[in-house]
C-alpha cells in the first residue's frame, strides 16, 4: 500500500473529558475467559465465579495462646497471694491427639491453636502461672473474667458452604491464604490479557545507544521499558514490538503483522499528536480501525487517542514520557483489569491537603507529580515531586501520587484539599 493511501486524514473530533474518555475505553475493555490454574499462579489474577468454603474455620474450639485451659469457677478470684493450685491432667498441642476430660480442679497445659479439651470453657495464659507441669499455680484471674476466655470458637473465621470470595475478586496474598485454607488446589481465574506494546520515533534510540545521544543523534527510548514494566505490574503478559520509525507504510505493516497474533489491547506510544511525522491515527484507519477518542481534556497527555483496530482495542499514548505513564496510568490501567475481570478497575483516589499552591491555568484537568506525607495534625499533605513538564521524568519517579486539579485556575492556595490518584508503590510517610 502506498503512503498517500495510508494516510487519509483522520477527521478531528472535539476532546472529551477525562471520564467521557474513560468510559469510552473501558466499553471496549470486555472480560477475558476463565481458565483453571494452580493457586499459586492466581496470585493478582481475578477470580472467575464464586468460592464458598469446603470446611469450617477453625474447625475446632482452640487456644487463642499459650497457657492452661481450665474451668473457670476454678480460677474466679485468683491472686498473686491466694493463687489457685490445679492438677494438669496432659499437655495439649496443635495437631496433637485427644485430650481428657477437664474436670473440678484439674487443667490442661495448652498451645496456641491447639483444641480446647472437653470440660475447659477458657484459657490462662502462660505469664499468669507458675507454669507447672504436674500441678500447676494460678495467680490472676483475669483471663478468665473475659467474655472470649482467650477460646477462638469454631467456625469463628468461616462456616462450611459460606461465600469467601466472589468473581471480580483480586487475588491478593491476604486471599490466596483463604482460598489454601479451604482446600483450593487450583482456582478459576480469568485469563491474563496479552498486550502488543508499540512506540514510535525517529529520534528514540536503545539503552545501549548512550553514545549517540551523548553526540546529539537522539534520545533513549523510556517509555519502552517503563510503559510494559507498568503494565506487567498490572497483570499483562506484554510483547514489545521493534522501534518503529515514522513512516506510516513502516508503521502499517509492523501493527498489522503483530495483530495477526493472539491480542487482546493494543498500545502505542508516540506519533498521535497533530505533527507532519504523526502518522498512528491514520495507520489505524487505513486497518480498518475506529477512533473512539480522538483527544482528552487532560494535562499531561492531552493526545491520548482510543478505539480498536482488526477487532482489538486500541490505546494511542502521547510520546513524551510523563505523558506516557499518566496516560497509561488514567487509561490502560483500567483497561488491564477490566480485561483481566477485576470487579475494581480504577486507581485508589484520596483526599490531601497542598503544602503549597499550584496552578492549572487551561481548561483541562490538571494530573500534578506530588509527593505526599502525613502531616502534624496527620493530614495527608502533597509537595510537588519536581518540575512539571511533560518531558521531565524524574519528577515522575519521585511521585507518590497524581493530584488532579481541575482548571482554568491560575492559583489553588496552600491548604486546599485536592484528590489524588495513588501510584503503585506509594510509602507514604510520616512529616
Amino acid at each position: 500500500m502506498t503512503t498517500a493511501a495510508v494516510t487519509a486524514a483522520a477527521p478531528e473530533r472535539p476532546a472529551l473529558s477525562v471520564t467521557e474518555a474513560l468510559t469510552a475505553v473501558l466499553a471496549r475493555a470486555r472480560a477475558l475467559p476463565v481458565e483453571e490454574v494452580h493457586l499459586d499462579a492466581a496470585i493478582g489474577r481475578a477470580l472467575g465465579g464464586t468460592v464458598t468454603a469446603s470446611v469450617t474455620l477453625p474447625p475446632w474450639d482452640n487456644a487463642g495462646m499459650d497457657g492452661y485451659a481450665v474451668r473457670r469457677a476454678d480460677v474466679l478470684g485468683a491472686t498473686g497471694a491466694a493463687p489457685r493450685t490445679l492438677q494438669v491432667l496432659a499437655t495439649i498441642t496443635a495437631g496433637g491427639a485427644a485430650s481428657p476430660t477437664v474436670t473440678p480442679g484439674t487443667c490442661a497445659r495448652i498451645m496456641t491453636g491447639a483444641p480446647m479439651p472437653n470440660g475447659a470453657d477458657a484459657v490462662v495464659r502462660v505469664e499468669d502461672t507458675d507454669r507447672g507441669v504436674e500441678t500447676v499455680s494460678i495467680r490472676d484471674d483475669r483471663d478468665v473474667q473475659t467474655v472470649t476466655g482467650n477460646v477462638r470458637p469454631r467456625g469463628e473465621d468461616v462456616r462450611e458452604g459460606e461465600i469467601v470470595a466472589t468473581a471480580g475478586d483480586t487475588i491478593t496474598p491476604a486471599l490466596l491464604g483463604v482460598l489454601a485454607s479451604v482446600g483450593m488446589a487450583t482456582v478459576a481465574v480469568h485469563r491474563a490479557p496479552r498486550v502488543i506494546v508499540a512506540s514510535g520515533g525517529d529520534e528514540l534510540l536503545p539503552v545501549t545507544d548512550v553514545d549517540a545521544v551523548r553526540a546529539g543523534r537522539g534520545i533513549i527510548s523510556s517509555s519502552s521499558h517503563a510503559l510494559p514494566a507498568l503494565l506487567r505490574a498490572t497483570g499483562a503478559d506484554v510483547r514489545v514490538l521493534p522501534m518503529l520509525p515514522d513512516h506510516p507504510d513502516a508503521i502499517r505493516d509492523a501493527l498489522g503483522r503483530a495483530l495477526e497474533d493472539d491480542c487482546d489491547l493494543l498500545v502505542t506510544t508516540g506519533g498521535v499528536s497533530m505533527g507532519s511525522h504523526d502518522h498512528v491515527r491514520d495507520v489505524i484507519l487505513s486497518l480498518g480501525g475506529r477512533i473512539d477518542v480522538h483527544r482528552v481534556r487532560v494535562r499531561p497527555g492531552g493526545p491520548m487517542s482510543a478505539g480498536h483496530v482488526l477487532g482489538t482495542p486500541w490505546i494511542g499514548l502521547p510520546g513524551n514520557p510523563v505523558s506516557t505513564l499518566v496516560t497509561a496510568e488514567l487509561f490502560v490501567r483500567p483497561a488491564i483489569r477490566a480485561l483481566g475481570g477485576h470487579r475494581r478497575v480504577q486507581p485508589s483516589r484520596v483526599s490531601v491537603r497542598l503544602a503549597e499552591a499550584v496552578s492549572a491555568p487551561a481548561p483541562l484537568t490538571f494530573f500534578l507529580r506530588a509527593a505526599i506525607h502525613a502531616g502534624a495534625d496527620g493530614v495527608l499533605e502533597a509537595r510537588l515531586s519536581g518540575r512539571q513538564g511533560s518531558n521531565l521524568l524524574t519528577s515522575m519517579a519521585r511521585a507518590d501520587a497524581l493530584l488532579q486539579v481541575e482548571g482554568p485556575q491560575a492559583s489553588v492556595p496552600a491548604g486546599t484539599l485536592v484528590p489524588a490518584l495513588l501510584l503503585d508503590g506509594a510509602l507514604l510517610v510520616a512529616a
